[in-house]
């Protein structure tokens, strides 16, 4: 039941009284006016009510005075139980110095179903909040309220409810709203805590795991102290390292520049696992380790003999830096690390030649430590260089890994496959690579990660490559080239009797005193069954052919030892799949055989023409003749072709050749059409095709033939005579007609090449077409057809 009260006001600060709370109040002039006021005019009852900004609050707590005493510092105090809320209305008189107004208390709502189940709602909350604090005696009242307005009333005392929102709570006379709003709060502050709580164990785990980890390091310095072990782990150990190292002056004044930085920088910084990275890498490199070379020179060229058959102007040039090297210690004019004290070779020629294998013999000969670097589908400019220290997982580059693997800082460093490396976004490889591999350059080579000056000038760099056309002028021109032709069939017999088949025969678990292979199979097996410079394919047959006996000897089949001998390798390896077919081409009119250099080594190329009968008739400019090429031809093969045919039409007649076979249309194909083509070395070639077919004559069958030929019928030097003249041998040919600038190459051509074939230079292409060109009364019918 409502009723109306005149009651003393006493206003609290920062305070807000909800029914059923009891608070001390310290007993200022305000605080003590208005107790004095009520005690006498009013039975010790008074409102409490807050002080909210220059808001006048509009309600309060009837509040009675339960005990005046005084505080444990000798202040004096009252103890007040706040017990209904009322309404305040205006101002009246009273006595005393307080202020007196009008009041009209509000009962307590009815309690509804829903109200009792937010009451349940809220008490969970409220217990789980509790239950984080540990307050188990006030977690036990609280289950013991059943009122859901005592347990609403309840929250005055939490601390964690702002003053807007307890005045809120004051003010709130519908119990459902006032319920709903604390559960709101109390779960916000609920997630709040949850939040505060998991960021504080994680915080506390990780204190724990770095005191831990910092326990256990100590323990573990002190374990290896007791043991003796000197594993270094801080910056001590490494300026204890770098100190004692035998490092140039300015790498060690580098590396203790380093050294001092690792020393300021925290445990925690990923800065010092960089810098110890760095020093590592420095001081595993051997800046002033370096190994003797071989001073017998016959020693030396015996190793590469040994080794490898042939190729003796690469042992000529080893011996030769061996024996400059020798002279010049002898002296004492050897400066280490001096500017161009070193050599850089590059080794060019068709795949199985030996190129690889022979820089291993190299580093035996000169008794130095050997390192490949694989250089094939290098894109990525940093793999010479090196990476910035910047860069996570940087890296030095390949040759200052390469140093470092060997050893020694003149190592044999063999670069497989430098034609083989690209360019893309990430850089040029084969740019990095001009400061490496110039003698006058490298003796200060700088690597992107370590960024001190490595001198490479003592290193003898080996480059091998397969087409010259793919490396970059200047850095071709950096490199001696030593060109690699291919080998003979004699040359091949050897190498297969003397390095191949023991190899194969030790792969196959059989001994020498159990097969046999004659010299005689070894040539069959070169002319017939292969057809290629080197001898990789040749190794692959002798591997089978001791495959086969070994199962014969397996299953009772054969008895040791075996012979394998030229007729029975049919039984082994099948039909011979290469046989000569310059006959069989040229055996029409119009076919002629030319020479030509790949990337596999020297070939034979055969050149076809023809006239095809045709109604269409010729386009403005065509000159009278439609000229057709195939066979996937570059631009300038199709330009020669368009000079043989010009020659044919101005000078056909000096040699005796009616040009007016050639107007109308022309078919010029070259097979091998998957292949492309092209160079302008078959121009001869073209000009005897097309003579060939102008004339009705055929074309001599074991005549072969290379060169430029230009409008007046002039022969120009080509490249690859040496290469072009092995494959004539291997096609069977006889006659092999060359330009005659290139006469000074016939030199490099081995003696029983040249006592195989008759190479005759020519300087006019008439002359080719005068000698290959059978005679028209030798052929029958040939011209009337």
């Amino acid at each position: 039941m409502t009723q109306n009260l005149r009651l003393p006001v006493l206003f609290l600060q920062d305070q807000v009284a909800l029914p059923g709370m009891t608070m001390p109040i310290e007993l200022d002039d305000q605080a003590r006016a208005a107790v004095e006021a009520a005690r006498a005019g009013s039975d010790g009852k008074l409102l409490l009510a807050p002080r909210v900004g220059d808001r006048y609050p509009t309600f309060a707590v009837v509040a009675t005075i339960e005990q005046i005493g005084r505080m444990p510092g000798g202040a004096r105090a009252a103890v007040l139980r706040a017990e209904s809320r009322a309404r305040i209305g205006q101002g009246v008189t009273g006595p005393g110095a307080a202020l007196w107004v009008e009041a009209e208390t509000v009962d307590d709502p009815q309690i509804t179903e829903r109200a009792s189940e937010l009451a349940t709602e809220y008490k969970r909350l409220l217990v789980a909040v509790l239950e984080r604090r540990q307050a188990w005696q006030i977690i036990d009242v609280v289950n013991g309220v059943k009122d859901p307005a005592q347990l609403a009333d309840m929250a005055g005392w939490a601390s964690y409810f702002t003053l807007d929102q307890r005045v809120e709570l004051l003010e709130e006379l519908d119990l459902e709203q006032r319920l709903e709003a604390l559960i709101g709060w109390t779960g916000d502050h609920l997630a709040e805590q949850e939040v505060s709580d998991k960021i504080a164990d994680d915080v506390r785990e990780g204190m724990e795991k770095s005191q831990r980890e910092f326990l256990l390091r100590q323990q573990l310095d002190a374990i290896r102290k007791e043991l003796g072990e000197d594993e270094p782990e801080g910056a001590e150990d490494y300026r204890t390292r770098v100190e004692s190292a035998d490092l140039p002056d300015a790498v060690r004044e580098a590396a203790l520049r380093e050294v001092g930085k690792l020393e300021r920088a925290s445990d925690q910084s990923p800065e010092g696992g960089w810098i110890r990275t760095w020093l590592d890498t420095v001081l595993e490199l051997p800046w002033n380790e370096r190994t003797t070379d071989r001073t017998d020179i016959t020693a030396a060229r015996e190793v590469l003999d040994a080794d490898h058959h042939g190729l003796d102007d690469v042992k000529d040039r080893i011996v030769e830096y061996l024996a400059v090297r020798a002279r010049r210690a002898e002296r004492g004019l050897e400066v280490v690390g001096g500017r161009g004290s070193g050599a850089v070779l590059a080794l060019a020629g068709p795949p199985g030649v030996g190129k690889t294998s022979l820089g291993e013999s190299v580093a035996r000969a000169l008794d130095r430590t050997f390192v490949r670097v694989a250089l094939g589908g290098v894109r990525d400019e940093a793999e010479i260089r090196g990476h910035r220290r910047t860069y996570v997982g940087a890296l030095p580059g390949r040759i200052v890994r390469a140093i470092k693997e060997a050893g020694s800082m003149n190592p044999v460093v063999l670069l497989d496959e430098i034609d083989k490396v690209g360019s893309d976004f990430r850089g040029d490889p084969a740019a990095a690579l001009l400061e490496v591999l110039d003698p006058a350059q490298n003796h200060t080579f700088r690597d992107h990660y370590l960024e001190l000056d490595l001198d490479l000038s003592d290193v003898l760099f080996i480059a091998t490559a397969n087409a010259l056309e793919t490396i970059p002028p200047a850095l071709l021109d950096r490199m001696e080239l030593v060109s690699i032709d291919g080998y003979t069939e004699d040359d091949k017999v050897a190498i297969g009797r003397d390095h191949l088949l023991p190899r194969q025969l030790e792969r196959a678990a059989l001994g020498a005193d159990e097969v046999t292979i004659t010299d005689a199979a070894l040539r069959e097996m070169a002319a017939n069954h292969t057809r290629e410079a080197g001898v990789r394919q040749l190794e692959r047959l002798i591997g089978k052919v001791l495959r086969k006996v070994a199962t014969e000897l397996a299953t009772d089949k054969a008895q040791v030892p075996v012979t394998v001998e030229a007729g029975r390798l049919r039984d082994y390896l099948g039909r011979p799949r290469f046989t000569p077919e310059s006959e069989e081409r040229t055996a029409v009119p119009g076919v002629s055989t030319g020479l030509a250099v790949t990337g596999m080594g020297g070939d034979v190329l055969f050149v076809e023409a023809s006239a095809p009968v045709t109604d269409e008739p010729l386009q403005p400019g065509e000159g009278g003749t439609r000229l057709t090429l195939t066979g996937q031809l570059g631009e300038v093969m199709k330009e020669s072709a368009q000079i043989a045919l010009s020659y044919l039409r101005a000078h056909g007649a000096e040699q005796g050749i009616d040009a007016a076979r050639l107007r109308g249309s022309v078919h010029l194909h070259v097979p091998a059409g998957a292949i492309p083509k092209d160079g302008p070395s078959a121009g001869v070639t073209m000009v005897t095709a097309l003579a060939s077919l102008a004339s009705g004559r055929l074309v001599r069958g074991d005549v072969g033939m290379t060169g430029e030929v230009t409008l007046n019928g002039r022969v120009l030097p080509i490249g690859g005579v040496k290469q072009k003249l092995l494959a004539a041998q291997r096609a069977g040919l006889k006659t092999v007609f060359v330009p005659q600038r290139n006469e000074p190459d016939l030199d490099d051509v081995p003696d029983e090449v040249l006592a195989e074939l008759d190479v005759r230079p020519v300087s006019d292409v008439a002359e080719i077409l005068e000698y290959a060109l059978e005679p028209a009364a030798q052929q029958g019918g040939a011209v009337a057809a």
